[in-house]
């Protein structure tokens, strides 16, 4: 659609102002706009005439009028423009106005070159973002009195903030667990976030400065100040040499504190109980107070208990140290890969991998892969059952009141287990080669007289080949181990008892394969394997 605009038309008879209508809808010549025009060019002109001339013409239903402006012939009046700017200085157009018209094409304004043009917006300063494509349109083919986008900047693009992207929990609540028949698991809380050697802890993402801006003037628009961050080192945490990753050093649990990554790998606690929830952490665990009856505490390291366990399961990867003793109430367990202290172990069950040392035992059931040590001043073992691979030393052993205690040394427990695994386990293997092995003869015949098979019976029988090759080395291995503990427990003939002051009569006392009950009460005395009988000695 067209835009209405104004011409001058200049004769004989004077000068006129020919008003061109526009099409449906398109914007009416503005009566201010042209007062504007004929001000500027110094062209006389009655208000009055001018007034009623345009109401006449923008009312009838003429295409075009002439408004009589004065008597005389002006002078031709040149193609002009109007460069207007945005407040902004990103926008600049161009309002272009026609030359005057006359039938004596010497009498007519002329038309100005794309080429002044372009020469004009360059004496303006307007040189950056220029609309070469529509400033050549106009001149091919020219629109009056409509803004032409000539130029236009280019805004700043703004960056981002750097901010870190953290791999783990960092809203550490102590929420129960929602179990799925819809009731809440009070044993297990939401409240440690554990992580591993080498694992991923946080990524930087750097800030992003953006990139500057210009006005139509070629001036310079900076983008918002951004802010940069850094990964903060801390005790257990590694950054990477692009400063872009943060890992841990250690197996532990992360915190986020004042926006900087803690490692630790020792866990402390005041208790464990309703407000913990039971414990699993990968590193170690102190506890400054009590652990309480059927809560567990599991740490791939140590666990020191300062305070008293009840009734509760404890596992560690490493030692596990109680200062105030243990009683289990019948349902609380020990278990540990190295050594078990306590000042006392009462209806308990323990699991050594190494030796338990204690004050005192009372009808629990403690197993020690090498040795067990109760020598304090009142130390006792009494009821129960007590096993060790080497050793037990003790400083009174059974009981006055004939309560059943016996006491194993000579045969590690673990080594008896995992006999027994092995054979089971020879056997299935045993099962599984001899099925397997009609079948690979088969198909090696079948082989050797050129008969063809298809892709998926010769993957079969690759795979067969391959299952049944790994069986004969697990069953070499099995029989090496067997072969090892076998040995070992051949050579318990070296465990002993230790009895430093009372045993006393009903004491079962096993070293090996043999074992012996203590008829009457004896002191300071030794229990060893001689003859294939439990023999006493003196210390």
């Amino acid at each position: 659609m067209a835009n209405g605009y104004f011409q001058l038309f200049v004769n004989q008879q004077g000068t006129y102002l020919r008003v061109v209508r526009a099409n449906s809808g398109a914007p009416e010549v503005d009566a201010h706009e042209i007062k504007s025009y004929l001000d500027n060019h110094s062209i006389p002109y009655d208000l009055g005439t001018l007034s009623q001339g345009l109401s006449v013409a923008l009312s009838g239903g003429e295409a075009q009028a002439l408004i009589p402006l004065c008597a005389q012939a002006i002078r031709p009046v040149h193609e002009t423009y109007k460069i207007t700017l945005s407040p902004d200085k990103m926008v600049a157009t161009a309002r272009f106005y026609p030359p005057s018209f006359s039938k004596d094409a010497s009498a007519q304004g002329a038309r100005i070159s794309e080429n002044e043009f372009m020469r004009d917006l360059s004496f303006q300063n307007i040189s950056h973002g220029l609309k070469n494509a529509e400033i050549r349109a106009f001149f091919e083919k020219p629109v009056y009195m409509t803004d032409w986008v000539v130029a236009e900047g280019t805004p700043p693009r703004q960056g981002s903030n750097a901010r870190i992207e953290y791999l783990f929990n960092t809203d550490i609540n102590s929420k129960p667990t929602l179990k799925e028949d819809g009731s809440v698991d009070f044993f297990h809380l939401n409240n440690i976030s554990h992580c591993n050697a080498g694992q991923l802890l946080a990524k930087l993402h750097p800030e992003d400065k953006g990139e500057a801006g210009h006005t139509v003037l070629g001036e310079t628009i900076r983008p918002h100040e951004v802010k940069s961050l850094a990964l903060r080192k801390s005790k257990h945490v590694s950054i990477s040499e692009d400063k872009l990753s943060m890992s841990a050093d250690v197996d532990g649990h992360v915190t986020l504190v004042d926006g900087q990554v803690f490692v630790a790998n020792v866990y402390t606690v005041d208790n464990v109980n309703a407000t913990t929830g039971n414990i699993e952490f990968e590193g170690s665990v102190v506890v400054l107070g009590n652990v309480f009856t059927n809560f567990s505490v599991r740490a791939k390291g140590n666990i020191e208990v300062r305070g008293i366990v009840e009734g509760a399961v404890l596992e560690s990867g490493g030692d596990i140290i109680i200062d105030r003793g243990m009683k289990g109430m019948g349902r609380g367990s020990l278990k540990a890969a190295q050594n078990v202290i306590a000042q006392f172990l009462e209806n308990a069950k323990v699991e050594a991998g190494g030796y338990v040392s204690t004050d005192a035992i009372l009808h629990s059931d403690v197993i020690a892969a090498n040795e067990i040590s109760v020598t304090s001043k009142k130390g006792f073992i009494t009821g129960g059952r007590v096993c060790a691979g080497s050793l037990i030393q003790v400083k009174n052993l059974g009981s006055e009141m004939g309560s059943d205690t016996m006491v194993e040394v000579g045969v590690d427990p673990t080594a008896k287990v995992r006999i027994q695994q092995l054979q089971k386990r020879v056997s299935e293997l045993n099962k599984e080669i001899k099925a397997a092995q009609p079948i690979l003869n088969s198909m090696a015949q079948k082989i050797a007289q050129g008969v063809r098979m298809s892709p998926d019976q010769i993957k079969n029988i690759q795979q067969m080949t391959l299952d049944n090759k790994a069986r004969n080395e697990e069953l070499e291995a099995s029989f090496d181990e067997m072969d090892e503990l076998q040995q070992k427990l051949e050579r318990s003939g070296q465990a002993q008892v230790i009895v430093t002051g009372d045993v006393y009569g009903g004491t079962l006392i096993s070293i090996g394969d043999v074992s012996m009950t203590v008829r009457q009460t004896m002191s300071y005395c030794r229990f060893v394997k001689h003859g294939g009988e439990v023999k006493m000695t003196a210390i």
